[in-house]
């Protein structure tokens, strides 16, 4: 729950670099939150809270996943090519898993630590 609580403490921040856990955790623990929401949504038969929970995470969401791009080197430019049908998402899972960049990159220093 902590990495997600650090990804709203940072939701307008589109700048830096995330981890993969940091980006990983937070996507886990907002699908989970999701699903939970869903359930209630389905037993009063509405989807008014699943859209209130899912429009109010939508801006940390954009910033860590440019946070995140930042981190594998990339522009955060690089998140429109999700809006491709099935390979768009492909390609966001590729670079979303890849390793850190090592050292210092055109968006900050390492967030791994690495000299």
């Amino acid at each position: 729950m902590e990495w997600y609580l650090i990804v709203l403490k940072r939701y307008s921040d589109f700048s830096g670099r995330s981890r993969r856990k940091e980006y990983w955790m937070f996507i886990l623990i907002n699908a989970l939150i999701g699903f939970a929401i869903g359930i209630v949504d389905g037993l009063f038969g509405t989807l008014f809270l699943t859209g209130i929970y899912y429009l109010t995470v939508l801006v940390p969401t954009v910033a860590v996943s440019i946070r995140r791009l930042h981190d594998t080197g990339r522009s955060g430019w690089w998140l429109l090519v999700s809006f491709v049908p099935i390979v768009g998402l492909l390609v966001m899972i590729y670079f979303t898993t890849m390793d850190s960049e090592v050292g210092e990159n055109d968006y900050g220093p390492s967030v791994k630590g690495y000299v």
